[in-house]
C-alpha cells in the first residue's frame, strides 16, 4: 500500500508534555512528528492528536498543539483511540480511510489504536521514527506486532515522499527542507 495523500489523516497519539521525556527516543519521534504534521498542512492532509488523560499526562507539545486547531486535539481515556467515542467520530468524520498513525506508546495506544482502526476497516501506516516507548525493547515489540497484523510500518521520509507523489512540482520543492 502506498500513502495516497487525499486517502490519508494523521493522528498523532499523545505526544503530550509530560510523558515526552519519559520516551526512549521521544525527542526525536517528536521532531518527526512535527515534520509529518509540517507537511499534512502544506499538502491538505487532515490531521488530528489525541491525549490520554490531560490532567495526568499533561497536554500536547506546544511544538504540535501550535499546529493544530483546538477542535483537532481529542481527549481519551481509552488506551485504543478507536473506541474512544470523539475520537472515532472525529477520524470518521474526515472521511480518509487510511490512517498514518504516530505517537507513543508503541506498545500500548498506539499498538491498541492501530489493531482497533485496522479492525473497522481501515488501511492504518505506523510510521517507526515518529514513534516511541519508554523502552527501546518495547518500542520494538510493539511495532512487530503490528506488523504481523497486517500494519504498515513506514518511516517518515516513506510517508513524505508517498504524500507528495513526484518531483519537479511545487509540493515537491517546498516540503524538499523537511526531507534534507
Amino acid at each position: 500500500m502506498l500513502l495516497d495523500r487525499d486517502r490519508c489523516l494523521l493522528l498523532l497519539v499523545d505526544f503530550q508534555e509530560r510523558l515526552l521525556p519519559a520516551l526512549a527516543g521521544g525527542e526525536s519521534a517528536l521532531g518527526n512528528a512535527e515534520r509529518l504534521l509540517t507537511a499534512a498542512r502544506r499538502l491538505g492532509l487532515p490531521a488530528r492528536a489525541t491525549e490520554q488523560y490531560p490532567k495526568g499526562l499533561g497536554v500536547t507539545d506546544a511544538r504540535l498543539r501550535g499546529e493544530l486547531d483546538p477542535g483537532e486535539i481529542l481527549e481519551k481515556t481509552h488506551f485504543n483511540a478507536a473506541r474512544e467515542g470523539s475520537v472515532a467520530d472525529a477520524v470518521a468524520a474526515t472521511r480518509r480511510r487510511t490512517l498514518v498513525l504516530a505517537g507513543a506508546e508503541a506498545h500500548v495506544c498506539v499498538l491498541q489504536t492501530a489493531l482497533g482502526f485496522q479492525s473497522q476497516g481501515y488501511a492504518v501506516a505506523v510510521v517507526a521514527d515518529a514513534t516511541a516507548s519508554r523502552t527501546a525493547e518495547n518500542a520494538q515489540l510493539g511495532l512487530g506486532r503490528m506488523r504481523r497484523a497486517g500494519v504498515e510500518i513506514v518511516s517518515t521520509e516513506m510517508a513524505l515522499f508517498e504524500w507528495i507523489g513526484q518531483a519537479a512540482t511545487p509540493e515537491f520543492r517546498d516540503l524538499l527542507p523537511l526531507i534534507k
